[in-house]
C-alpha cells in the first residue's frame, strides 16, 4: 500500500528545463503539472516548491495555487500547482522547482533581463535611410534619363500631323542671339538630335494682333522656342503687352518654350519674367548656365522632353509622314506617273538641272554626271534661296516640305 500511494509522478510541466528572462518588477506564473498512481486509501498528495534546493515558504511575493484531478476509478489523480511570483528584487529571480513525494521536477530558470537592445533597431532604421537617400541621389541624378527613356519607348508619337517643323526659333536679330542659334542650339538640335528647326529673328509679336505670316508659321512646327535673352527683352512688346502675347501664343501654341541665361544681366523684376515664373505649369522655362553647352547636360535633355518624340526611321525607308499618307512626292512625280525605268527621262523635265545640277537616276545606280552639267555658285545670286544645305539633301527621303497634291491636279 505505500508502494502505490508513493509511486513515481510523471511531469507533465514543466517538460524540461526552462530559462525565462523577464524583467524588474514584473509577474510571473510557474505551472507545475504530474500524473500520480493513487490508491483508494491514499490521501491527496501536495506539491512542494524549491528555490535553489531549498523550500520555498509562502510569502507577498510567492502565492502557490494547488488543483488536484482524480480519475473515475480513483486509479490516478492529476496533480496541478501554479507559482504566481512578483519579481521585486534581484534576490526574487533563480532556480524553481516543484516536488512531489520526494520527486522533483524539471527546473524553472529566471533571469533577470537586461535594458532593452536598441543596436538592432538602429541598424536597421540607417540601413532603410541609407536605402533611401541612395534612391533619391539615384533619381536626382539620372531622373532626366528615366524620364527621357520613358519618352522614347511610351511617349506620344507627333506625326502625320500636316506640320512640316519640329520646332520654330524666335529670337532677337543681334549677333549674340544669332551666335548662339545658329552655332550651338540649331547644330546640337538638328545635327545630333535629329530635329528640324524653323528659325525667325524678326518680332514675334510685334503688333497687337499675330500677322499672317506667324500665324502661317507657327501652324507648320510642333512647338516654339523663344530665346529669352536680353537683347530680346528689350524690345517694347515684352515690356508692355507680353502678358496679351503670351495669352496668344498660348493658343497659337502647345507648351512654348522660354530658354532663358544665367550669365546675362537680367531684371529679375522684368515683366516677362516675373510672369513666366508664375506660370510655369502652362510654359517650360530653361536656364542656359556656362556648364550647358556640354552635349550630355541636363540643359539639353530638359529641351529634348520639351520637344516633340523623334521616331528614328531606317535610311532609305521614306519619310515617315509622306509613306504613312501614301503621299506622291511631286520632286518625283512627272505627269503623274515616273518612266518605266527607274531613272527619270531628262526630256519630260522642264528644268533637268534644278537646284542640285542634273539629276541622275534616283531609284536606281548612281550615273555618272555629264561635264556640260555643272552648275557654278555665280548662278544662283540673284536667288534669295538658302542653298547652302542643297549638297546635303536626300530626295528619296525629304523632310523639307510637303506638297499634297493628287495625280489630276499634276
Amino acid at each position: 500500500m505505500a508502494d502505490i500511494c508513493e509511486g513515481t509522478p510523471n511531469f507533465i510541466s514543466p517538460a524540461g528545463e526552462q530559462a525565462l528572462e523577464l524583467p524588474l518588477s514584473s509577474t510571473v506564473s510557474l505551472n507545475c503539472t504530474a500524473w500520480l498512481g493513487l490508491g483508494p486509501n491514499c490521501t491527496l498528495p501536495s506539491v512542494q516548491w524549491l528555490k535553489g534546493g531549498l523550500p520555498l515558504d509562502d510569502g507577498l511575493y510567492y502565492s502557490p495555487q494547488e488543483d488536484h484531478w482524480a480519475r473515475a476509478n480513483l486509479s490516478e489523480v492529476l496533480v496541478s500547482s501554479v507559482l504566481r511570483i512578483n519579481l521585486t528584487s534581484a534576490q526574487d529571480y533563480g532556480a524553481f522547482t516543484c516536488l512531489l513525494h520526494n520527486v522533483s521536477s524539471s527546473s524553472f530558470v529566471l533571469r533577470r533581463a537586461g535594458p532593452p537592445g536598441h543596436v538592432a533597431a538602429v541598424l536597421a532604421a540607417l540601413l532603410v535611410l541609407l536605402t533611401l537617400l541612395l534612391a533619391a541621389l539615384l533619381y536626382i541624378k539620372c531622373r532626366l534619363r528615366l524620364l527621357l527613356w520613358y519618352k522614347d519607348t511610351y511617349g506620344e508619337v507627333e506625326m502625320n500631323d500636316g506640320k512640316l517643323y519640329d520646332a520654330y526659333v524666335s529670337y532677337s536679330d543681334s549677333p549674340e542671339d544669332r551666335k548662339f542659334v545658329n552655332f550651338i542650339l540649331k547644330p546640337q538640335l538638328e545635327r545630333h538630335r535629329g530635329y528640324k528647326l524653323f528659325l525667325d529673328d524678326r518680332e514675334l509679336l510685334p503688333r497687337t494682333e499675330p500677322s499672317a505670316d506667324l500665324l502661317v508659321n507657327l501652324s507648320r512646327c510642333r512647338r516654339l522656342v523663344v530665346v529669352l535673352s536680353d537683347a530680346f527683352l528689350g524690345q517694347a512688346w515684352c515690356s508692355h503687352s507680353f502678358r496679351e502675347g503670351l495669352c496668344r501664343l498660348l493658343e497659337l501654341t502647345r507648351r512654348p518654350i522660354f530658354i532663358t541665361f544665367e550669365g546675362q544681366r537680367q531684371d529679375p523684376a522684368h515683366p516677362a519674367l516675373h510672369l513666366l515664373r508664375q506660370h510655369r505649369h502652362l510654359v517650360t522655362l530653361l536656364l542656359w548656365k556656362p556648364g550647358s553647352v556640354t552635349p550630355s547636360s541636363d540643359f539639353w535633355k530638359e529641351l529634348q522632353l520639351a520637344l516633340p518624340r523623334k521616331v528614328h526611321y531606317r535610311a532609305g525607308a521614306g519619310d515617315p509622314q509622306t509613306r504613312l499618307q501614301d503621299d506622291k512626292d511631286p520632286m518625283l512625280i512627272i505627269r503623274g506617273n515616273a518612266p518605266e525605268p527607274r531613272t527619270l527621262d531628262p526630256g519630260l523635265d522642264p528644268d533637268p538641272e534644278g537646284d542640285l545640277g542634273v539629276r541622275g537616276p534616283v531609284f536606281g545606280e548612281p550615273s555618272v554626271l555629264p561635264h556640260a552639267s555643272r552648275v557654278t555658285l555665280g548662278e544662283a545670286q540673284g536667288s534669295e534661296l538658302d542653298v547652302s544645305d542643297l549638297g546635303s539633301r536626300n530626295y528619296s527621303a525629304r523632310t523639307d516640305f510637303y506638297c499634297l497634291v493628287s495625280e489630276e491636279d499634276v
